[in-house]
């Protein structure tokens, strides 16, 4: 395929840092490709140098002629007094005698969920913004597709609708993305940048499970590389000891070589040394309690509205709990709850007497912006105590990849990865019996992400944790508590059970606007599939009500508080929720499956 932008010896600053250096990056027609790497290794800035918003220290761009590119960034810059339809009209450019662009923006806006094409940009909350963003750009009709953190703001439906986008376009798209789900769902090239690779970057084709596997097989190679040249210096260095003093041509020779050899030690040295990661681990009590948080039958409202109700449920030493839902589902409002932040609609909280529990606040409300770095990392002086030990402010900083230059910086002034990191560096501090998250992963990085994911999985106590990161969720996690939106929960073994079944929940309302006429033209050209398969497709329906019933019966029962409290009945409930969600998938895809087969043969009868 034709390349669509090439840029060659790429190099970018900001003062004395360093972002990269003489990249050579090549994007190909149709490419869909995630860009990766560390907070501050000049992601965002390479993407807007591609889109032409900002300009490179040095390098060369070649670009397909007439090329048209679109570009989403992290934050939206809309008119709050314009209309969803305004917005999209000015987007596209649509005059008022241009019937395929309203036709083109009246698709997109359906596919993409707007209720109200007419409700103004200033009424709409942090998701449908985002969405309004992405379709924004879509409707441009663009070549190529920049995206900046495109799932930041998105529920897990948000970011399902955008995947589907995603993955049947026919542009080409570089998307910026610490959501490794996504990446592996929708991108066929991931891109690390990094200065700990040669050439500044590692490239892998394959989504991001594929990349992992090669780009660790690659630093493997790297730190094997680094000790057969230290073993090749030693040996050099021994020679050099023991060599005559009369030089010869091959003795001087051997000397140049021992010199190129130590630069080059020193170098692939240097590289493997790049990888710094935060050092998260929290502190517990080490509480033996059995129970530590107990609800019963909560319940809360908003604006006369359930959010969720007769909610029971144990929290215990180990017990890790995801909890998932759309944005507004009550998933916060059941985390303050739990905090004893917020008084319950109906039902009680108990917690055990002389209970710790730490809370991640998602709004980084308990940050103060005016005081300085060292001051919110050590606020009574200039150390911490953290698990029996003290530590000075500069080694407590180093730990969460802040430098010595930037402790008087003011908090205002710190990225939203930066601020995140002091949060939960603070949360460490407090030894925890349960630890309450609250979309920790906004604004971190991938490698702190898997640093946080080992951590939770290593805290002796009750972990409670809400997030939009599927992969996050499904490895720390042992059961996932689900919120639909209409005052209902369940308990699911993971997210995509859990989103199965949100699924299934919405079939009975398409059945009740779209298929009856499908039934009726099933019945009129029934003799059009075979006999075995008509009387397979008659019967899915009931078989699907069926094992959504033991889905639904095998919830309740988990939901029990004998059952929570007993961790061995609870892990065989576990196994029979996973097996009967996935009984439940394999049916739902075999009905689609059967329905495809009805429509090709009626549309083989009809043609014939």
């Amino acid at each position: 395929m034709a390349a669509l932008l090439t840029w060659k010896g790429l190099s970018k600053s900001y003062g004395e840092q360093l972002l990269f250096e003489d990249l050579q990056i090549s994007v190909a027609e149709g490419e869909r490709l995630g860009l990766i790497g560390p907070n501050g290794s000049g992601k965002s800035t390479l993407l807007r140098i591609m889109g032409g918003v900002t300009g490179p220290d040095s390098g060369d761009c070649l670009m397909q002629k007439g090329l048209k590119m679109a570009f989403l960034s992290q934050e939206d810059r809309f008119d709050e007094g314009l209309t969803i339809r305004e917005v999209l009209e000015e987007a596209a450019a649509a005059g008022p005698e241009d019937p395929e662009a309203y036709g083109r923006i009246r698709r997109i806006m359906g596919e993409a969920g707007f209720p109200d094409a007419d409700a103004r940009v200033s009424t709409l909350s942090g998701g449908w913004r985002k969405r309004l963003a992405i379709v924004s750009e879509l409707v441009r009709l663009p070549e190529l597709l920049l995206l900046d953190e495109p799932t930041n703001h998105l529920d897990v439906e948000g970011i399902l609708w955008l995947e589907e986008r995603l993955r049947s376009a026919d542009f080409a798209f570089i998307a910026v993305s610490h959501d490794r789900r996504f990446l592996d769902r929708v991108c066929q090239r991931i891109v690390e940048l990094g200065r700990y690779y040669p050439e500044g970057f590692f490239s892998a084709v394959g989504g991001y499970e594929r990349f992992c596997e090669l780009r660790n097989l690659f630093l493997e190679q790297q730190e094997e590389r680094e000790a057969r040249l230290e073993n090749r210096m030693r040996r050099e260095a021994e020679w050099l000891r023991r060599m005559p003093k009369a030089r010869t041509t091959k003795a001087q020779y051997r000397i140049d070589a021992a010199g190129r050899l130590e630069d080059e030690l020193a170098a692939v040295r240097y590289r493997n040394r790049q990888q710094t990661r935060v050092n998260i681990g929290f502190d517990s009590t080490s509480r033996k309690s059995r129970k530590l948080v107990e609800v019963l039958n909560l319940g809360g409202r908003v604006e006369g509205r359930d959010l969720f109700s007769h909610i029971s449920l144990v929290l215990s030493p180990g017990m890790r709990l995801g909890l998932a839902g759309r944005n507004g589902a009550g998933k916060s409002t059941f985390m303050r709850m739990l905090a004893g932040e917020l008084r319950p609609d109906s039902g009680e909280v108990r917690w055990a007497e002389g209970l710790s529990v730490v809370y991640f606040d998602q709004a980084r409300e308990n940050l103060d912006p005016d005081i300085s770095l060292k001051q919110a990392l050590c606020p009574d002086g200039d150390s911490v105590m953290y698990q029996g030990r003290n530590y000075h402010v500069a080694g407590w900083a180093a730990r969460f990849l802040f430098s010595a230059d930037q402790l008087h910086q003011p908090v205002a002034k710190l990225s939203g990865g930066e601020k995140a990191r002091i949060l939960l560096a603070n949360l460490m501090r407090r030894p925890a019996d349960v630890l309450l998250l609250d979309e920790p992963t906004n604004d971190l990085d991938i490698p702190s992400l898997e640093v946080l994911e080992d951590s939770l999985q290593e805290f002796p106590g009750a972990v409670v944790l809400v997030s939009h990161d599927r992969y996050l969720m499904d490895t720390v996690c042992q059961r996932v508590l689900g919120f639909d939106g209409e005052g209902n929960t369940g308990l699911f073994a993971t997210m995509d059970q859990w989103l199965t079944d949100l699924k299934a929940k919405e079939n009975p309302k398409e059945k009740k606007n779209g298929e009856k006429p499908a039934k009726k033209e099933k019945k009129k050209n029934s003799g059009k599939l075979s006999y075995k398969l008509q009387l397979e497709l008659d019967g899915m329906e009931e078989k699907i009500l069926g094992a959504e019933a033991d889905l639904e019966d095998c919830n309740k029962r988990m939901l029990a508080p004998e059952v929570q409290a007993d961790a061995e009945v609870l892990q065989v409930l576990c196994a029979e929720l996973e097996e009967t969600g996935r009984r439940v998938e394999a049916l739902y895809a075999r009905w689609e499956e059967l329905e495809a087969l009805r429509e090709e043969a009626e549309g083989r009868g009809s043609s014939g």
